[in-house]
């Protein structure tokens, strides 16, 4: 397999923000504590160890032990698990809505990602244990958003009427979907099979992918750590301190030119309970659950909060800080517009006493398979033009592999001097005639730049099938024209390369954030 690597600028496919974030942007540094460089978790080691107390970890660890009950963990698992009780212990996170069957590929490069960044850290610390740690975003309730993933050009969906909090939702139906599914992929049947809820299903499959690099799976739906939580919860309840923390942060990004990715209310809390996930409001003196038929007196939701603290759940702008809360962690890897979200949230963790976790961005990369690869050789294109849209590409093909010249280039050269010499004499004479002249010149470069197109696609007619070529190439990599990460399953290579995950171990660096393409030979 061979590698390239390209500045994620050149690939046309980020926003302005998060490229300034990790070119480490001056003015940027304040909304951040540290960059993500392997020279930087020193700190963040010492920071987060004196904020971490062992009875926490207790909890972390009688959780974990709990959560995984009934399932065979890998032996790298339990010692990781184990090695969590002791101060030496931390975790390197990523998170992800539980996408039925992974969804798409972005996924995996955000586990391979922690893994390899606590390799790396294992090897510079050997004092400390770094565990990956997969957090499962289980309390979402956007079914539509995790409904289905593509396989092989086709969309496959899955079809159910459930409501609430997806990670509680039954996994009927699933089984029949993974038994349709060639027999390298019969790891799926067997978690929708022996789990009844999705959750259980995914930390399932997720171990049997990467049990063997002791990748720890958690979900946050769990009644022991939402007590852990139920202080901050209690506050934001009662005080609403986030939301105007959040807007005043977003106020200061937006005074530099970034805007806000993800917006704060006045209570970032939903209510959780059976099939619903709804927001909390306050109306007056009482407390109402949007859209649901449930309200509560001041007294009654502190009374509430106090027993079943697992039915308040974090929105976006809490997530994080809980997470953080229960977790020994030093960073947290996500997307673009994951970092550039948590951007927002420095003065709610600052507030709440937890460190803020240095941001480490997930690999991203695309899979070229051979065939691919090689008739993307054959047009004699840079890999930076592979990101270029369909019409450029053709263009640049033509006018470098045209066998008579196609561009006008000195002809509208020598059209505009020319002109620019008969306009000045014309103002030596009258004034009145520039203005014609202008014109006559625009009419005359407008009129070779219509021949010029014309030349270009009575050519482009006589060399459509290698346009065609590039054509295929940019469907096969950009389906929907989108990123291969952002649409297409692991499995399209997954089945075929059953050592795959292997060579995304081996290839993707954590700490090297440019655009990885990795091609089969």
């Amino acid at each position: 397999m061979h590698v390239h690597r390209l500045p994620l600028n050149e690939t046309k496919s980020f926003s302005p923000f998060f490229l300034d974030y990790i070119s480490q942007k001056s003015e940027l540094a304040p909304f951040y504590n540290r960059f993500p460089l392997p020279e930087n978790f020193d700190k963040q080691l010492a920071e987060k160890k004196a904020a971490f107390p062992p009875e926490q970890r207790a909890t972390l660890h009688d959780a974990l032990t709990r959560q995984y009950a009934g399932l065979l963990k890998a032996e790298a698992v339990e010692r990781n698990i184990d090695a969590l009780r002791g101060e030496h212990a931390f975790t390197v996170t990523t998170g992800h809505q539980l996408n039925i069957f992974t969804g798409p590929l972005y996924f995996i490069f955000k586990i391979i990602t922690v893994i390899n960044a606590c390799r790396e850290l294992r090897a510079r610390y050997p004092q400390y244990t770094f565990v990956p740690v997969f957090w499962m975003a289980s309390e979402d309730h956007d079914y539509e958003e995790i409904s289905s993933f593509r396989l092989l050009g086709k969309k496959i969906t899955w079809a159910t009427e459930q409501h609430g909090a997806v990670g509680r939702f039954s996994t009927a139906g699933l089984s029949d979907i993974a038994r349709e599914l060639p027999a390298a992929a019969a790891f799926f049947a067997d978690a929708y099979a022996r789990n009844k809820t999705l959750a259980a299903a995914v930390r399932q499959y997720v171990s049997h992918l990467f049990g063997q690099d002791g990748l720890v799976v958690i979900d946050g739906d769990d009644v022991a750590l939402k007590k852990t939580f139920a202080l901050i919860a209690g506050q934001e309840l009662f005080h609403s301190r986030s939301h105007s923390l959040v807007e005043k942060q977003n106020a200061a990004l937006e005074k530099l030119g970034y805007p806000a990715q993800v917006f704060s209310r006045p209570i970032n809390l939903f209510y959780l309970a059976d099939d619903v996930r709804a927001r909390i409001e306050r109306a007056g003196d009482s407390f109402v659950v949007v859209d649901h038929a449930k309200r509560f007196t001041e007294a009654e939701i502190r009374h509430e909060l106090a027993t079943h603290p697992e039915r308040f759940s974090p929105n976006v702008i809490l997530r994080p800080v809980y997470q953080e809360l229960i977790l020994p962690n030093l960073a947290y890897c996500g997307g673009p517009a994951e970092m550039v979200y948590w951007l927002q949230l420095k003065g709610v963790f600052d507030h709440a006493g937890v460190p803020f976790p240095i941001l480490l961005p997930r690999n991203f990369a695309m899979v070229l398979p051979a065939p691919v690869a090689k008739k993307w050789e054959k047009t004699g294109m840079t890999w930076a033009e592979l990101f270029e849209d369909k019409n450029f590409l053709h263009n640049q093909w033509m006018l470098r592999n045209a066998e008579l010249p196609l561009s006008l280039g000195q002809e509208l050269s020598a059209t505009r001097t020319l002109y620019d010499q008969v306009q000045q004499h014309a103002a030596t004479i009258d004034a009145s005639l520039v203005r014609m002249v202008a014109a006559a010149a625009k009419r005359a470069v407008d009129g070779l730049e219509t021949i010029e197109h014309k030349f270009l696609r009575a050519a482009k007619r006589h060399q459509r099938d290698k346009l065609q070529q590039i054509d295929a190439v940019k469907d096969a990599l950009f389906p929907n024209g989108s990123l291969q990460e952002r649409t297409d399953s692991f499995l399209n290579f997954y089945l075929e390369d059953p050592y795959f995950l292997d060579r995304l171990r081996e290839h993707l660096d954590p700490f090297d954030f440019r655009f990885t393409l990795l091609h089969y030979t």
